[in-house]
């Protein structure tokens, strides 16, 4: 089978629409994208608070105590408590179920709702956690944060792709994980600076996540709708003056046809789900809408992203250092993520997905190995400083692979793959396999560290290698294709060509998608 597919002219073909790239658009792109801060904001300070010992002391006294009482557990089981994992877990099951809502309001009422309810469930749920006294609050609040997320990572993905010029689709969208990767930073940031304080720090960290609710719900205030999602509610004339506006141009007469082609096909379309899970066409974005998710979260990132001031800790870190060296990795994280933005729309998905899944691969072998080397499977010892040196630039090399590879087209390509008429379905996919996954990540991590010990490193290892190939064989090359012409670039791949027929239009296009290119 040949390794994946390719379109001629740069990855693109298809139509050339009039307009370009205007501030308008830019900037709308921008204010959507900051709804990933709610979900990286929430990434990062999890870990540094459950690091926290006033935390631990006042929620979690078992897990406080462990940590105490010399050798009774290996180096490996410091933090190996259920009930403190389903804090940080509680959140990914809310916003699995959640995803599934947020598909048929997305789909009903347009994306801005669906942002809107997200920012609220995120700032109720921040204000839950600041005031907790008890662990029942803090789960509440969590699962609060998780509609939010849910809502959130439904809604604004969609709304860059259908915003976004083909040719800067992938910036853009990027720019959601852009906001993930920052909100991360700042979250360990705030992290190190709430642990120095002498009492209530651990308020103060999970009290702000009300700052990234409060923007993403004036963003969708401010924010307009898709053209896409306008069409989808009847309101053409809208849709078209929107197109204009955020194109920068009259001549808009082609595009216009083909979004209102994929809309009258998607309006045939009673059920999207039976659909993206009976109809043969829709294979390619049923099995991309899973996968890809799945891929993301089982390269262990979370482990890295959630559990980094936890799981530098349990390696022999000091406090302070742990938390600084969490900070580390989150600022490997924006700027990989700023090398992403500048390379997708120039060379492509495929090529960062293999480059960066490589990266990975060795990273992960190399940290297992060093950890391995320093605790065996006792889990006794200790590490040097140079070690330990080692071990964190390791980690960082991994991250920045992460960062331009699967982290950004994690989120991009389901988004931009899916037609029109199966699209919120798709996302709802994309988006609650992500948080099933990152649930399990989150509920067992620690777990599966204390009983895998450094060898969790090379399971991890292992199936980024497998997720590599996976790519390498089944993933077509979208740069520069329009969304709503994305069947012919699967219709031109040697396996999911077998799934297209001939005379099938996914998304419309307005003309039967099998044309040379």
């Amino acid at each position: 089978m040949a390794g994946g597919a390719f379109v001629s002219e740069g990855g693109g073909g298809g139509n050339s629409y009039e307009g370009g790239v205007t501030v308008f658009v830019i900037m709308t792109c921008i204010v959507a994208a900051m709804g990933g801060l709610l979900f990286g904001y929430d990434l990062g300070i999890s870990g540094g608070v459950t690091s926290m010992e006033e935390f631990l002391s006042k929620f979690f006294p078992e897990v406080d105590r462990q940590m105490h009482e010399a050798r009774r557990e290996t180096a490996y089981c410091k933090f190996d408590n259920q009930l403190l994992q389903l804090f940080t877990s509680s959140l990914y099951l809310a916003a699995l179920v959640s995803s599934f809502a947020a598909s048929a309001v997305t789909r009903k009422y347009g994306r801005k709702i669906s942002m809107f309810v997200g920012g609220v469930a995120f700032l109720i749920g921040s204000l839950f956690n600041a005031f907790a006294t008890n662990v029942a609050m803090l789960i509440i609040g969590r699962l609060l944060l998780g509609v939010g997320v849910g809502f959130a990572n439904q809604s604004t993905p969609v709304y860059l792709s259908e915003m976004a010029p083909a040719k800067i689709r992938g910036a853009l969208n990027i720019g959601f994980q852009m906001a993930i990767t920052i909100g991360i930073l700042i979250a360990n940031l705030i992290n190190y600076g709430t642990s120095q304080m002498a009492r209530n720090g651990w308020r103060v960290s999970l009290g702000l996540a009300a700052v990234p609710a409060v923007v993403m719900v004036i963003g969708s205030f401010v924010l307009p709708d898709t053209p896409n999602s306008m069409l989808e509610r009847g309101k053409y004339e809208q849709a078209r003056e929107m197109l204009q506006k955020i194109r920068g141009a009259d001549n808009v007469d082609e595009e216009f046809q083909d979004l209102c082609d994929a809309c009258e096909a998607a309006k045939k379309v009673e059920n999207p789900w039976k659909n993206i899970f009976q109809h043969a066409k829709y294979r390619p974005a049923l099995v991309f809408c899973s996968a890809i998710p799945f891929f993301q979260q089982i390269t262990g990132i979370n482990v890295i992203m959630f559990y980094a001031p936890v799981l530098f800790k349990t390696l022999g870190f000091a406090d302070d250092a742990s938390l600084i060296s969490a900070v580390i990795t989150g600022a490997v994280n924006v700027v990989s993520t700023l090398v992403s933005i500048y390379a997708v729309d120039r060379y492509g998905r495929r090529i960062l997905f293999l480059e960066g899944g490589i990266q990975m691969i060795i990273s992960q072998i190399v940290v297992g190995t060093l950890i391995g080397m320093k605790f065996g499977t006792t889990g006794s010892g200790t590490l040097t400083p140079a070690t330990a040196d080692w071990i964190l630039a390791f980690i960082c090399l991994y991250v920045a692979g992460f960062a331009w590879s699967w982290g950004p087209l994690g989120w991009l390509v389901p988004s931009e793959i899916c037609p029109l008429e199966i699209r919120p379905a798709g996302q709802a996919i994309n988006v609650s396999v992500n948080m099933f996954f990152t649930f399990l990540i989150g509920q067992f991590f620690l777990t599966m560290l204390c009983h895998m010990k450094f060898g969790l490193f090379y399971f991890f290892g292992g199936m980024v290698a497998v997720m590599t190939v996976f790519i390498y064989f089944l993933l077509p090359e979208t740069k520069g294709v329009p969304i709503e012409e994305m069947g012919r670039v699967w219709k031109q791949h040697p396996f999911w060509k077998r799934y297209i027929p001939d005379d099938a239009v996914i998304g419309g296009g307005g003309e039967n998608y099998v044309k040379e290119v």
